[in-house]
């Protein structure tokens, strides 16, 4: 009980309604576009994603994933109005999804993983700690499992994005995209904790401490 009350605590972020703001509008765009044209789902998703925004700063809240949406619809709407054809609104973000995945094989290349790194950014944590040897193993093991993850995306985006069905990449892009990441984020908080404990490294805390081993290890947060 006490591991799930604190997976959910870590995910508080991921879990926050805020990723709303960027998963309706596409949905928005797809059920739009099917019943009416191109145009009008770009006006009516850049419209909703622009309610969320305002929304978020009147209630002062961050408007940051609002944002984003917003910016992704006119990014991802231009591709689409230019070549007057729907599915290439997901173009931007298969290009992304694929530029994460080379940047997740390149990090591991260099064995300097990029979990290690998403976790100094959220966390703050001294990047020194990550690279010791008793550390670096849980990060590199869980940055294969986010590339298998991108790479399986990318494959199923593309093909779906060549084969020109827009409701199937829709679908694809919504189970696969906050549902699964969640997923994923679970599995490499569980396992980073238990491998960091089998490593037998220090926590953050003993290592910013200077204390010696025997170390008591990681006990919450990756």
């Amino acid at each position: 009980m006490n591991k799930g009350k604190e997976i959910l605590e870590e995910l508080t972020s991921v879990l926050s309604g805020k990723t709303l703001d960027a998963i309706v509008p596409p949905l928005i765009f797809v059920i739009i576009n099917s019943m009416y044209d191109l145009t009008t789902a770009i006006f009516v998703a850049l419209l909703i994603s622009a309610s969320f925004g305002i929304y978020r700063l009147i209630r002062k809240q961050s408007g940051l994933y609002a944002f984003g949406g917003s910016l992704g619809i006119i990014l991802a709407g231009g591709f689409a109005y230019l070549a007057n054809n729907a599915t290439n609104y997901f173009l931007p973000g298969i290009v992304t999804n694929a530029f994460v995945l080379l940047l997740s094989l390149f990090t591991l290349t260099i064995d300097k993983p990029l979990a290690a790194y998403a976790s100094h950014l959220t966390r703050g944590w001294k990047l020194d700690w990550f690279w010791r040897k008793d550390v670096k193993p849980a990060y590199r093991e869980v940055t294969m499992l986010w590339s298998l993850f991108f790479l399986i995306r990318t494959i199923i985006q593309v093909t779906l994005f060549l084969s020109d069905n827009v409701d199937a990449l829709i679908w694809a892009n919504t189970i696969m995209g906050l549902p699964v990441t969640i997923v994923v984020l679970v599995l490499s908080y569980i396992y980073g904790i238990w491998r960091l404990r089998n490593l037998k490294g220090p926590g953050i805390d003993e290592y910013l401490e200077n204390k010696n081993a025997p170390f008591r290890g990681q006990t919450r947060g990756f």
